[in-house]
């Protein structure tokens, strides 16, 4: 009897190894080649799952994607308010070793879509996804009565949304002088700022 094979759990274990060599090896080394052996198929196998590399990033970064918003969606927030807030915007900092992962990967993909345009739609959706929840949090802020009254929400969306993409930058370009702890910290200090 031939064997069964579930193609989208290869394509993810496909996924899991462009993640791998991209972090080890960075992006340009990241080579159909390396990333079959990585995943323990033959390039003529990969190809067959994905044709091109910008078919086997844009999977691969639609994969790291999917897993931050099922992770935020199936999370359990408990506590008082402000922490179970700082909870949501910590699953968009690299503080564990999977959200690390993510957050390298996701750096590099973006430098990518500077160059290749077929990678700039997935960028620019996954950009506004983000955006919205940090909006969420600064709707929850507001609805709570915590915010500030004079607090000009389209603005500290942006602010919160570009100290998060700062703060992963600096701790994973950094990580024994930006610390996750320093990471954590500041992005508490900076919520607080926006409460009364």
């Amino acid at each position: 009897m031939p064997k069964i094979v579930d193609h989208e759990k290869r394509k993810i274990k496909i996924a899991e190894a462009t993640w791998k060599v991209i972090v080890e090896d960075g992006l340009e080394h990241a080579t159909v080649r390396k990333i079959a052996n990585a995943s323990g198929m033959s390039v003529g196998s990969l190809r067959h799952y994905f044709p091109s590399q910008s078919e086997l990033l844009l999977f691969s970064m639609e994969l790291v994607s999917e897993r931050v918003k099922q992770r935020a969606i199936h999370k359990k927030y408990e506590g008082p308010p402000l922490e179970m807030l700082m909870d949501a915007l910590c699953e968009l900092l690299p503080i564990d070793e999977d959200r690390t992962i993510e957050m390298e990967v996701w750096f590099v993909f973006s430098a990518k879509t500077l160059v290749d345009s077929k990678l700039e739609a997935l960028n620019e959706k996954v950009y506004l996804e983000m955006n919205k929840g940090i909006g969420n949090v600064v709707q929850m802020l507001q609805t709570l009565k915590l915010a500030k009254d004079d607090l000009n929400p389209s603005i500290e969306i942006d602010r919160l949304h570009a100290l998060i993409d700062g703060l992963s930058l600096h701790h994973l370009l950094h990580p024994k002088t930006f610390t996750k702890d320093r990471m954590i910290h500041t992005l508490k200090y900076h919520l607080q700022s926006l409460c009364k």
